[in-house]
């Protein structure tokens, strides 16, 4: 079959993973392939049999629905099947407006073993300077939380590699490992001690559990040198467990000024009407800025909702909201908040997340002071 590979023009910053391990498979299996990145008129004049069009969060439906009714339209003939995340999650969503349309629901069991075909991504102007290979070595994961998308697309936690070579591109210096808990994995220190060997940069961006640090995991993360750490710091019970990461990679070596915790605000569950506040918020923001790393903030938005940043829980105001915002664009770097010196005193000292995000005072001092490296 001659088979089309379709992004949708939304905003990501990691090139289509579903999509490079779909190229792999298709031409395992002798079809012909080609990949485009929102719309391109440049394949009007060929043919194909199949045209399959991942898709990412369901607020980004519209780059979606937009790519269907293009390739439908000089297309007419072929197949259509969308996948990915608004695609399992919302599948009514997409057949009510296009019923002839196929909705792959999860991860595509066929192609999820390939090693991704990256070699495509240098068709497309947005991803031609990629130099990074990307893996999940493992899936879904042993927590529930419930705002989490993880266990609606992955199902239960597996480890699913022991080695991580193989899936190194060639030229490849780096490694993202997209596991979403991926110090579970009972082959974690084998694959970091691997990278360590092979001199491959790991990127653990999704996170790793604080709750499951050890001194040998914190000496392994040291040794194969991330540029950042993340971890995240959801809820204020946690505190012990964040402390605890924190001094074990500190005491090993690794900077503070590099872990980045992410910092869920904004989430409410209407079936159990429980969420975080403003105060619970501030609690965390205060424990991060105490021990001297970055908070990364991040608002929750509904699993299913069709518009990015418009839930606002029932225990936030919209102000409360956009004083966060305000935060991360006045303050944040690359939109972490940093524990600058003058920030950090601010934060430590207010009752309220209205005094932490005091800008004003944040503005006058940022000017006039010149923050001390912690170390």
């Amino acid at each position: 079959m001659n088979v089309l590979l379709v992004e949708p023009d939304y905003y990501t910053t990691y090139p289509p993973l579903g999509l490079l391990k779909l190229a792999s498979y298709h031409r395992a299996i002798g079809d012909n392939i080609n990949y485009v990145r929102g719309i391109d008129v440049s394949v009007a004049s060929m043919e194909f049999d199949k045209i399959e069009i991942t898709s990412l969060f369901t607020y980004a439906w519209e780059p979606v629905h937009k790519a269907i009714r293009y390739y439908h339209n000089i297309f007419p003939k072929a197949e259509i099947e969308v996948g990915g995340i608004y695609a399992t999650l919302m599948p009514d969503h997409i057949k009510s407006t296009f019923p002839f349309v196929k909705v792959f629901k999860g991860l595509h069991p066929q192609a999820e073993n390939y090693v991704p075909a990256y070699d495509i991504l240098k068709k497309v102007d947005k991803w031609k300077d990629w130099n990074k290979s990307i893996l999940f070595s493992s899936r879904g994961c042993i927590r529930k939380c419930p705002f989490c998308i993880v266990p609606k697309m992955e199902g239960k936690y597996r480890a699913i590699y022991r080695s991580v070579m193989d899936f190194v591109y060639p030229g490849h210096k780096t490694l993202v490992l997209w596991d979403n808990n991926f110090l579970v994995s009972p082959f974690a220190k084998e694959i970091l001690t691997e990278l360590i060997e092979h001199k491959i940069k790991p990127d653990l961006n999704q996170g790793i559990d604080a709750r499951l640090m050890t001194d040998e995991i914190a000496e392994l993360l040291v040794k194969a040198k991330p540029e950042t750490i993340h971890m995240a710091y959801d809820w204020v019970n946690e505190r012990p467990y964040i402390y605890r990461a924190v001094e074990m990679l500190s005491k090993k070596g690794y900077s503070r000024r590099e872990m980045i915790f992410y910092t869920l605000y904004n989430f409410y569950d209407p079936v159990h009407k429980h969420g975080d506040t403003p105060d619970d918020f501030l609690k965390r923001l205060k424990d991060l800025m105490q021990l001297g790393v970055c908070s990364y903030p991040m608002r929750f938005t509904p699993l299913d909702s069709l518009e990015k940043n418009k839930f606002v829980s029932p225990l936030w105001t919209e102000k409360q909201l956009d004083l966060v915002v305000k935060a991360r664009s006045i303050l944040g770097f690359g939109g972490a908040l940093i524990p600058y010196d003058y920030f950090k005193e601010q934060v430590l000292k207010a009752n309220t997340l209205e005094e932490a995000f005091r800008f004003d005072y944040l503005d006058k001092n940022k000017k006039s002071k010149k923050s001390k490296k912690i170390r």
